[in-house]
This record gives structure tokens, sequence and C-alpha cells, in this order.
């Protein structure tokens, strides 16, 4: 049987959760819009993860929007997961991600978060992305209040840099930082190593999403390839691995609606790489 074999971190120095979780972005319909054409089968791959040892469930408001965190009520697995979620970007029809981090806006939809998950207080809450029309520093301060509020537990950011990082923990006790992080472009749009450094540093979970730069891995590619045949895995279970590896503070969330990729996932947290093979993917 495949079971999550990766170690555990404590997100805020008290959630205590295996290192490899769950993403539930693709339970949605296309696009992320809508729900999906089977909407059992994806509150089965949630349970699934779930008996497979994955303790860490990160989601959005705007998936769906209000799907994925739906779905997660109804699969009944928000009470034995750590559940993330975020707020801060607003959907439409034509699958756009619009920046909105107006404390007002972030206020009202961490009642729907709640209300939607079915639980009273959220174990991490995340601000999705800073907002250019509303200063940094308000929306930051809007998820302080509600930690002070008792509705969350603790506060994530996601897609900042490190002075934004920096300027959100003068504010906030930030738990998470969850940004874009892969073999192929660990700089990513926000400097996402030095992001990372900075989470080693002081002990905040890194949470890498767009693990395999959808295929796109460039001159890693063969060594990948070269790797996973030594290992009979695939591309996505070498990365994830190797992101496992790469620090102890980071938290991959590879997402799927597939029961057989969630259980390919899963599994790449037991390959061992060994330091040669590291060093060649960090390169």
């Amino acid at each position: 049987m495949v079971d999550n074999q990766s170690d555990t971190f404590d997100i805020g120095g008290e959630l205590t959760v295996h290192r490899l979780g769950f993403g539930a972005m693709r339970l949605c319909g296309e696009e992320i819009i809508g729900p999906p054409e089977d909407e059992e089968s994806a509150r089965d791959v949630l349970r699934r993860a779930v008996e497979l040892g994955v303790d860490f469930v990160d989601t959005a408001d705007s998936y769906g929007p209000g799907v994925s965190e739906r779905l997660i009520r109804e699969a009944g697995v928000a009470d034995e997961t750590v559940v993330a979620t975020k707020a801060g970007l607003l959907r439409n029809r034509e699958g756009d991600w619009l920046p909105h981090g107006d404390p007002d806006y972030i206020r009202n939809q961490v009642l729907a978060s709640r209300d939607r998950l079915g639980v009273e207080t959220i174990d991490l809450y995340q601000f999705h992305r800073p907002d250019p029309d509303t200063p940094f520093e308000e929306s930051v301060e809007a998820f302080a209040e509600l930690q002070d509020e008792g509705l969350v537990d603790h506060v994530g950011l996601s897609n900042v840099t490190v002075e934004q990082l920096e300027t959100a923990r003068d504010i906030v006790d930030v738990a998470t930082v969850q940004n874009s992080y892969n073999l192929a472009d660990p700089e990513g749009d926000y400097g996402s190593d030095r992001v990372l450094d900075a989470c080693e540093e002081y002990g905040i979970g890194f949470i890498p999403y767009f693990p395999l730069g959808a295929g796109d891995l460039g001159e890693k590619a063969d060594v990948i390839d070269d790797i996973a045949a030594d290992y009979d895995a695939s591309r996505m279970q070498i990365a994830l691995a190797w992101l496992l590896q790469h620090s102890p503070v980071t938290l991959p969330i590879p997402g799927t609606s597939s029961l057989d990729h969630l259980e390919e996932n899963v599994a790449a947290s037991g390959i061992e790489l060994t330091s040669d093979e590291i060093a060649r993917l960090s390169e």
C-alpha cells in the first residue's frame, strides 16, 4: 500500500502535518470555474488522500469559486486534516484571476469560507496575492485582525517577495508562504529562491506550487528523465522528491483529480534521492 512517508513540519509552530500535502484546485471544472463533471469522484480523491496519510489540504475561495471548499466539507475531511484556504482573488466566467485585497472583502470572505468548509476556525488563512490597488499593509492587517478575533488560527501569504514578507512579519506572525517554485525556475516571479531562504531562516513553511512548471523543464528535462529511469519513477515523482529533500521547510501540495495520479504523487514521498542526484538536479 502506498502511504505518505514524508516527514513532518509544524505550521506556526503547532500544527503538525506531513510535509507532502494535497492541493485541491484541480477538483473544480475547466479553467478552475464551476464544479467538476463528477463531484463524487472529486470527493473520493479527497477521502483517498486522507487514507494515504495526507493531513494537509490547500484550497482557496477562488477555486470554483467556492467549489473546492464545499467539496472538502462534503468529503468529510476537514476534521481529519489541516485545511489551508486563501482570499484575495476574484474570478469571472472568462477565468481571469483578479487581485482584490480590500480589507472589507477579506473580512466577508472568511465568513463565507468558514461556512463552506464547515469549520468554526480556519487552520491557515492565506492572502492569495497582493493587490496593486490596496496598500499591502492594510490587507495583511485585516488577516491579523481575523486571527485576533479567533476566526483563523494562522496566517499565510502567497505570491510575495522577500520585501513583502518582511513587511508582513512586522504586522502578524507569518506561518507559511506559498509561491511558484520548481526545478526549472526556482526564482519564479517573486524571487522565490530568496523567499525560501528567508523562510528557512525564520522557520516559516514554504508551500511550492507549480512544481513541474507545466512540463517546461528546459535543460533539466534530460537530467530528471535519467534519474527517473533509475527509480522507475515519473518526472513528477522526481520533482516532488527533490522538493521534499531540497529544504526542511518545503510543503509541496501536488493536486490532481485522478486517484491514480494521487497515489503516484504520494508514492514520491518514499523516494530517497542521493546527494549526487540532488546536486545534479540543483545545478
